[in-house]
């Protein structure tokens, strides 16, 4: 898919502002799920912004410096541990409302928020729309999508100096060979989605670590 389109926000919204929201880490057997939400003035000036997952780690980590520096970015994040106790799909909902909470503030009143994927979480008064795939055509969510994924990926990333033994630093969590191999000889760390690890640990305990 080509860079997201400028005009897309426009027509979508009528011309009101937006903000973004977009999570990351769904699906991963260790660690938070991460959203971020993004508003970028009309200045910001930030060429190729699109689906996080169809950009390089390290043109990511560009385009969320850049972001930092022209446009506004707050995240929200839900722990494994809380991940097992209210399930993924209001974890998910849960961090998407926190870094909304930390944004809204300082956005204008008229602006109204873009979730991506089907069902959006409750914001309030802001008129919300859920599009689906809207981390690849729209920018505000597109920025949201690469923001929380460089965080995220940079949290697993310092985990895995800790946890060396589970391959964090390059699988984030997910559950790739290495990692499950990891997991059935290891055991579960506290930063293990107990509740995503049947058929790999069984009725093993979870290391106090």
């Amino acid at each position: 898919m080509a860079d997201a389109d400028p005009l897309y926000e426009g027509s979508l919204a009528k011309g009101l502002p937006v903000v973004g929201i977009d999570e990351v880490g769904r699906g991963p057997l260790a660690g938070p799920v991460v959203a971020a939400a993004a508003f970028l003035p009309a200045d910001a000036a930030i060429t190729g912004l699109r689906d996080s997952k169809k950009l390089s780690e390290k043109r990511r980590i560009a385009l969320t410096q850049l972001l930092r520096e022209r446009a506004r970015i707050a995240f929200g994040a839900v722990s494994a541990a809380k991940i097992d106790m209210i399930g993924i799909e209001e974890a998910t909902k849960t961090a998407m409302r926190l870094a909304a909470a930390r944004l809204l503030s300082d956005v204008p009143s008229s602006a109204i928020i873009i979730v991506d994927g089907n069902r959006a979480p409750d914001f309030g008064q802001r008129t919300t729309i859920a599009e689906i795939k809207a981390d690849g055509s729209c920018p505000s969510v597109a920025a949201a999508s690469i923001a929380a994924k460089t965080l995220r990926d940079r949290y697993m990333i310092h985990l895995a100096a800790r946890f060396n033994g589970y391959h964090w630093h390059t699988n984030k969590g997910y559950g790739s060979a290495a990692h499950r191999e990891a997991i059935a000889a290891l055991g579960a760390t506290k930063f293990h989605r107990r509740s995503f690890l049947r058929g790999i640990l069984g009725d093993q305990k979870a290391k106090a670590v």
